[in-house]
């Protein structure tokens, strides 16, 4: 388990998902991980929080206005100037699809499409810093960038969100980056070149992880619940992973590991 006051810069702070079903979703998640869904505000634009014993893990949205909801999931990374990210970002060839944007006094968003075509939020912390608990089971786990173009994608995050990154892998079978912690304790997210695998039609994309106990029963459940299994269950160097879907099909990630 990680408690954090603060995310480190350039690092996954917060994740959300914007679903057409919001009622449908709420249950979903909160069932299948042990989540409260908060009430959504009208404040912000029914925007709300999902929390888990009192700690905040994710957020979520439905349709805004005219703007229909995609069924995914959204990473925000950390940034202590977003003006100066964004400058840094389309510099780097990204486009800018929500511009910088006061949350009350929360923080200032951001929304980007990073030069290889994967959607990324930046999120510059006020009062609210993202996620205070990470890596326990019903909590984020692991944040990875699937990319059709590795190379470009590592040089922008180094760039534009100062990532130290170190190569973990480089064969055509396995070619993967990892941005380590500021601090040396860690990684905090990862880069996958993954053009050899992503389907035609699917861009490169951004994935949460959620660490669970008993991976098997999780997925088992997710069906249970209306969600759908992707990639089943199945043993890796870095745990027991699977890929389901809600149920509206928005897709996300499952993480089992000892500790």
């Amino acid at each position: 388990m990680t408690s954090r006051s603060a995310a480190p810069i350039g690092s996954p702070c917060w994740a959300d998902l914007w679903t057409s079903d919001v009622e449908g979703s709420r249950k979903f998640y909160a069932d299948l991980l042990g989540w409260e869904a908060q009430e959504p505000s009208p404040e912000f634009g029914g925007y709300f929080m999902f929390t888990r014993n009192g700690a905040p893990v994710a957020g979520g949205m439905g349709d805004m206005g005219d703007m229909k909801a995609d069924n995914s999931w959204k990473v925000y990374l950390a940034t202590d100037d977003i003006a100066k990210t964004l400058e840094t970002a389309e510099a780097e060839g990204a486009r800018v699809v929500a511009p910088a944007m006061a949350v009350a006094d929360l923080g200032t968003q951001a929304v980007l499409i990073d030069p290889t075509g994967a959607t990324v939020g930046a999120w510059q912390p006020g009062t609210f810093h993202g996620f205070s608990v990470i890596d326990e089971p019903g909590a984020p786990d692991w944040f990875e960038l699937l990319t059709r173009d590795y190379a470009k994608a590592v040089a922008f995050y180094r760039s534009a969100f100062r990532w130290d990154t170190n190569t973990v892998g480089d064969s055509d079978q396995f070619r993967y980056s990892v941005m380590r912690n500021p601090s040396g304790d860690g990684e905090l997210a990862g880069i996958m070149d993954a053009g050899a695998f992503l389907p035609d039609g699917l861009p490169s994309h951004w994935s949460v992880y959620f660490e669970v106990d008993g991976i098997d029963a999780t997925a088992e459940r997710a069906v249970a619940l209306g969600g759908s299994v992707v990639t089943a269950p199945q043993d890796t160097p870095y745990g027991r992973l699977a890929t389901l879907t809600d149920t509206a099909g928005a897709h996300f990630k499952l993480r089992s590991v000892k500790r």
